[in-house]
């Protein structure tokens, strides 16, 4: 008898086992299917949620910006659902050939470089590429970065800048010290623990004005450039319909409307 209700109770047990393996596969198959980019019908930006104003997260934790708001806009205007997908910068141009996102708009810099690797809209805003130390730094033009330790995002276009230059090689180190974003970036200048850091003088100038900060923007620009909305290479269905978009927001003011509420100003590039 105890035999019998001992391979009774085994058995049992073992259906629950199995029954549990079902339902965990289940539910992770069902996790990872909802990490995939949305169907045709949604328009999935790419973005680093680190990148104020373009685009980061604010105390709710929700990603918003100049570039979210305008993307948002040109969702609209072309019957498409908006998602805002946050990724690795240093591996964006991956992103966009895996189709996991549509475009990527977040203050992009149109380089002959990226050109290579992804289409673009025309430009949408002018920047140059800055030098940013603390008030009482003794760095005041480009030359003076010789011999001192220099920060800049990894991948961004502030690295192209600098190793366009030729104070690269006479920078500490024979190179950058590079940052997965400019947030850590602008912590470290301020600890002390570089010496200055090279990025987007919009990125710059709202990073100052909104945090108050010890900062200072020094000599000539080391790069000027221009913001576009990039799309995978080939891409042209949907770069046309996110160039259509731009072109009417700017026509009919939207554009500018949304720039004068994240710079006081209208910046929006028209030519």
């Amino acid at each position: 008898m105890k035999k019998k209700l001992l391979a009774v109770l085994l058995t049992a047990c073992l259906a629950m086992v199995v029954v549990a393996g079902c339902g965990s596969s289940s539910s992770k198959s069902s996790s990872s299917s909802s990490d995939t980019k949305n169907d045709s019908k949604t328009f999935v930006i790419g973005v680093d949620d680190t990148f104020p104003p373009m685009g980061f997260r604010n105390k709710k934790n929700k990603i918003v910006g100049f570039d979210i708001d305008l993307a948002r806009e040109a969702a609209k205007r072309m019957n498409m659902k908006f998602k805002v997908q946050a990724i690795n910068w240093d591996t964006k141009e991956m992103e966009l050939n895996k189709n996991n996102i549509d475009a990527i708009w977040n203050g992009l810099s149109i380089t002959d470089e990226r050109k290579k690797k992804m289409d673009f809209t025309t430009p949408y805003l002018e920047n140059d590429q800055v030098i940013v130390v603390k008030k009482d730094s003794s760095i005041n033009s480009v030359s003076d970065l010789a011999g001192k330790t220099v920060g800049c995002q990894k991948g961004s276009s502030a690295e192209d800048a600098l190793k366009a230059n030729p104070i690269y090689d006479k920078i500490a180190g024979g190179s950058p010290t590079e940052f997965d974003e400019n947030v850590s970036c602008f912590q470290d200048l301020d600890a002390g623990r570089i010496d200055a850091m090279v990025v987007d003088s919009v990125v710059a100038k709202y990073y100052i004005k909104k945090h108050n900060s010890d900062f200072k923007i020094v000599g000539e620009s080391l790069q000027p450039e221009q913001y576009g909305v990039a799309v995978k290479k080939g891409n042209t269905k949907m770069l046309n319909k996110i160039q259509k978009a731009l072109d009417d927001m700017k026509a009919d003011g939207t554009a500018g409307k949304i720039s004068t509420k994240w710079f006081g100003e209208d910046i929006i590039y028209n030519k």
